[in-house]
């Protein structure tokens, strides 16, 4: 059945206030606006519970001078549907982590394409989904897009930043899906060493105290076919990978850096990925269906117990204290897995 809202309705939500003159996340501020008009393919979702990613602060950066709601990750309850939507019905339960090009999530109401929103996993709570979407697809496009590995997959893999919530989500699809891969995990705690090993890291190798070189050449003497990285910015870091990988290697990644020079990868041929979820979505049609066809498969291996939620904290409700501190907690670059934000 097709239903759409009244345009008149408002809602309640969190929005990025430029004009504010201060820094950070104190720019948050509470809002109230008009709720999201419904495109043919898509979803009007009651917005359960959303959680915080590094995109949410560096689209802070943009140099717009417009108010804007923020928010990617979401898990909620479909509650009006577009005219050409055949994937979800009023009352179904979805994940997602929308797009970048659109208004954000954090609202009461969200409007999301139906091909880039899968069915939420039936033993999460909300929390507890709204923390997988958008490193899910980030992991899972650079595995197996990008990588393009496979269960008769073998070789060794270094993971940088493992402990946050892409690579959390890394060493799971790796342990669930990639039995002949063996991934060495940067840590730098006890607690995030911990989490990694638990999470199916074989090895671990500490980033922040001795040599990282020579802790990676002992932990894979041989040397390494791919490199996951959220760090390739980082002084030293594409150095690091090239002295490590083998020939033919190929390194996929995730950060932003203003320039990169890899011309120094071709005495080796490596290959370089970047890896972006949202440019599906940016480039619409139904090459964004394979993101509604990744989250129902993540969403069956969760039900099935063989990867769990990533959420390690969970705040509430949705308002703009609350997303005040998840942020200040998520620039603090420390966290272990993810914030939510829960009503």
């Amino acid at each position: 059945m097709t239903s759409t809202p009244e345009h008149a309705e408002s809602m309640r939500a969190v929005a990025f206030h430029p004009s504010q003159n201060v820094a950070g996340p104190s720019r948050l501020v509470d809002v109230t606006v008009p709720r999201p008009d419904v495109g043919s393919r898509d979803l009007l979702v009651e917005v359960r519970a959303v959680s915080v990613n590094p995109v949410d602060i560096k689209v802070q950066d943009g140099g717009s001078d417009d108010l804007r709601i923020l928010g990617f990750d979401a898990a909620g309850t479909v509650v009006a549907v577009g005219e050409d939507v055949t994937l979800f019905s009023p009352g179904d339960e979805v994940w997602y982590a929308g797009s970048i090009a659109r208004p954000g999530t954090n609202a009461e109401f969200h409007a999301v394409d139906e091909r880039i929103a899968g069915r939420k996993p039936s033993t999460l709570d909300f929390a507890e989904a709204a923390a997988m979407p958008l490193t899910a697809i980030t992991a899972w496009e650079g595995l197996f897009d990008k990588l393009r590995l496979d269960s008769t997959s073998t070789g060794t893999m270094l993971l940088i930043g493992a402990s946050g919530g892409v690579g959390s989500m890394v060493l799971q699809l790796a342990e669930a899906l990639l039995p002949g891969v063996r991934v060495i995990a940067t840590s730098s705690t006890a607690e995030s060493d911990e989490w990694v090993r638990d999470l199916g890291a074989e090895v671990t190798v500490n980033h922040r105290e001795g040599d990282l070189l020579e802790q990676v050449r002992t932990a894979a003497p041989e040397g390494i076919d791919w490199v996951f990285t959220s760090r390739v910015a980082d002084p030293g870091q594409l150095d690091l990978y090239v002295d490590v990988l083998k020939p033919f290697g190929q390194i996929v990644a995730i950060d932003d850096p203003e320039s990169l020079d890899i011309a120094f990868l071709k005495s080796k041929s490596i290959t370089f990925h970047w890896e972006l979820m949202f440019t599906k979505a940016l480039a619409g049609g139904d090459l964004m269906t394979s993101q509604h066809t990744l989250l129902d498969e993540v969403a069956d291996l969760v039900d099935a117990g063989r990867i769990r939620t990533t959420v390690t904290t969970v705040l509430s409700p949705i308002d703009a204290a609350q997303l005040r501190e998840a942020h200040r907690r998520v620039e603090g670059g420390r966290t272990i897995g993810k914030i939510a934000v829960s009503r």
